[in-house]
């Protein structure tokens, strides 16, 4: 049975990599009287909050504005937004006991701030974007102009952009952290625009107002991943949900092992809640496509979970096989037994070195050899969601619900300035 889960998942991948590498879809022109709220929840958010300010502010144009959600914070963010503060740049500040209830909370005090506030006198909620970033969001200038287009489309809903990290260069942690969310958006996020199931992340994603509004006066939920919850639900009541392959939006990647077992484990909790969406999905008018793909998205957690329990053996097993297989000479194996490796082989490393590594490669995030062996070191990266999951698992059979934000870390003035994409796509 795990040998039938791991080909499915295999074919599932190459599957959904054909569709990605199809011709992308003709955007239409951006409509003349989109206006966008850049929305940025903050919580001790002073070492980068000031960075990503100065960024959004050089964007080109006069269609946009800035609102800061300071949910809390007892740290300078405050003082650092009002420094900037005008009739572009907003701040909305949360006080305990109302503050610190998650990002949900805070993106919904931003979402009842717009429709009462004079911000958005006269215009139409159809015409007004929510863009939800992180603190330590950097935009390329030309994604405005880039994601806008998707909303010619009266029902296009939200519009999700490539997502890099800033620091790849740090250590191979947080290299494989980029390769990781460039190759889930290039593979996963292109096919699935075709597919029509275009996931949203919590940084890069933007929501039209009248959307939200579809959706009641709390249109963000409680989850630990709002994004993904939101994304779903917006699919739901009808909406459609875009992938923009040619902006993207930098964020920092965590430097360390165990902030990152610590983020994903988070993230693999706010996954787990969102299963209380498969009803509504299993009774909804979706098309038997978009729902299997939904569902296949949300039950991620039990393949994160218990391939490996097959994998892990099937690895030990090729490693012992090489060293002892009868018919060697000298530590050389024959042509049968080196044809049974060259498949172990393909089957373990081939998805991640021969298809993630050059369509990392193909991002121009690295060169081909390079990305190859990054493709290897990625496979073995992937296992850690492993620990993650089961830290995750504990906590809900725990019932534990609260969660330690990601700190950042302070930049120097070159890689808070330093775009979005290392190197043009090729």
């Amino acid at each position: 049975m795990g040998e039938l889960a791991v080909l499915f998942l295999l074919a599932y991948f190459f599957t959904l990599f054909a569709i990605s590498r199809r011709r992308r879809p003709d955007v239409l022109p951006a409509p003349d009287e989109l206006f966008t709220v850049f929305t940025i929840p903050c919580l001790n958010e002073e070492a980068v909050i000031g960075g990503t300010l100065e960024s959004l502010l050089a964007l080109p144009g006069d269609d946009y504005a800035v609102l800061v959600v300071d949910d809390g914070s007892d740290d300078a963010t405050a003082q650092i937004v009002r420094t900037y503060e005008s009739e572009r740049v907003h701040l909305v500040r949360r006080e305990l006991p109302d503050a610190r209830r998650g990002k949900g909370a805070a993106l919904n005090a931003a979402f009842h701030y717009l429709v009462d506030s004079e911000l958005l006198a006269k215009r139409s909620p159809e015409n007004v974007v929510m863009a939800v970033f992180d603190a330590d969001g950097r935009i390329q200038p030309e994604a405005l102009s880039a994601m806008a287009g998707h909303f010619r489309d009266p029902r296009a809903g939200a519009v999700q952009l490539q997502v890099e990290m800033r620091n790849a260069n740090a250590n191979l942690l947080t290299r494989l952290q980029d390769m990781e969310f460039v190759v889930f958006t290039e593979i996963f996020q292109r096919a699935r625009q075709r597919l029509g199931s275009v996931g949203l992340g919590g940084n890069g994603q933007f929501v039209r107002l009248s959307a939200l509004q579809s959706l009641g006066v709390e249109p963000w939920s409680d989850c630990l991943t709002e994004d993904l919850d939101l994304g779903v639900r917006l699919l739901l009541t009808g909406w459609t949900n875009n992938y923009c392959p040619t902006a993207a939006v930098s964020q920092q990647a965590v430097t360390g092992l165990r902030r990152w077992i610590r983020q994903r484990a988070r993230w693999f909790h706010g996954h787990l809640q969102c299963w209380r969406l498969i009803p509504r999905i299993l009774r909804s008018r979706l098309s038997a496509a978009l729902v299997l793909d939904l569902l296949w998205y949300l039950l991620l957690p039990c393949w994160v979970l218990l391939i490996p329990l097959v994998g892990l053996p099937v690895l030990v097993g090729f490693a012992v096989y090489c060293f002892t297989a009868p018919g060697q000479a000298f530590g050389v194996l024959s042509a049968d037994h080196g044809l049974v490796v060259l498949v172990l082989y393909l089957v373990m490393f081939g998805p991640a070195a021969y298809v993630s590594g050059p369509v990392y490669w193909l991002r121009g995030r690295v060169g081909l050899p390079k990305a190859i062996v990054l493709g290897h070191a990625f496979e073995l990266y992937s296992n850690f969601w492993l620990i993650a999951g089961w830290i995750a698992v504990f906590r809900v059979l725990r019932r534990k619900r609260g969660w330690a934000k990601t700190a950042r870390v302070a930049e120097s003035n070159a890689q808070a300035a330093a775009p979005a994409t290392a190197g043009a796509p090729r």
